[in-house]
């Protein structure tokens, strides 16, 4: 579906689901400078917000947070965070494999939950937005089971099957373990802001270890800082 047919579809108009999309809220994949839309995924979106498991979009227009304020990636992301080449060939693989990553760092006291709670979300809502990108995430947060906001990556050059909207393969896999609900949105707008230029993208999957990935990675977050504004005093 395109632009206009969601529109239609959703009864809003254009512009706002050309921020809704923009901003990694509405699931949709650029293909061009297209956006295209699978209605079976719009209509899971749907059923979410009326059943209180994302924020409405009232609640989504209303957040109005530069990604430039939200948490740097210093504080819940370092290069052991990254798996460089992820072993697992499947879906529910990945899953585990990543949360494993996570447990053995000490990030989350419970691995039996947190693979529960991802394949859950996934189970309702596909995290892959296309373009060779997934981002993981429970559909609630729990305090108790994680010990700190962290985020990890999983990587994989050869790409796997993981539903995406695109029906692509999927390379980079981004995993937010997230105390509370307050950080949820900024740091997902941010990510999307970060990925919003395909070179990032690129320059990621050819990084040759974990130290030139998160390089890479600390180098899109600093793109997202506006330029110094100087200020020409006329005599």
């Amino acid at each position: 579906m395109t632009v206009k047919q969601i529109s239609s579809y959703l009864n809003v108009n254009e512009r706002t689901i050309l921020k809704l999309v923009s901003d990694g809220v509405l699931p949709g994949v650029k293909v061009g400078n297209q956006w295209r839309f699978r209605k079976a995924m719009i209509d899971t979106w749907l059923d979410d917000q009326m059943l209180g498991v994302i924020p409405s979009q009232l609640d989504i227009l209303e957040f109005n947070i530069s990604p430039r304020q939200m948490l740097e990636l210093a504080n819940c992301f370092q290069p052991e965070n990254i798996i460089p080449e992820l072993v697992a060939q499947t879906k529910t693989a990945v899953v585990e494999e990543l949360a494993a990553h996570a447990h053995r760092l000490g990030l989350i006291i419970d691995k039996t939950w947190f693979v529960g709670a991802l394949i859950e979300r996934e189970n309702i809502l596909p995290s892959a937005m296309g373009n060779g990108i997934a981002f993981l995430h429970t559909l609630r947060r729990h305090p108790t089971k994680i010990s700190r906001p962290f985020m990890i990556l999983g990587r994989s050059r050869n790409g796997i099957d993981f539903d995406s909207l695109d029906g692509q393969p999927t390379h980079l896999f981004f995993v937010l373990g997230l105390k509370f609900e307050e950080l949820h949105l900024p740091w997902l707008h941010k990510l999307m802001q970060m990925f919003a230029q395909g070179e990032a993208i690129k320059n990621l999957l050819v990084a040759p270890d974990a130290d030139a990935i998160y390089k890479t990675l600390c180098k899109a977050e600093l793109d997202l800082r506006p330029e110094p504004r100087v200020e020409v005093h006329k005599e």
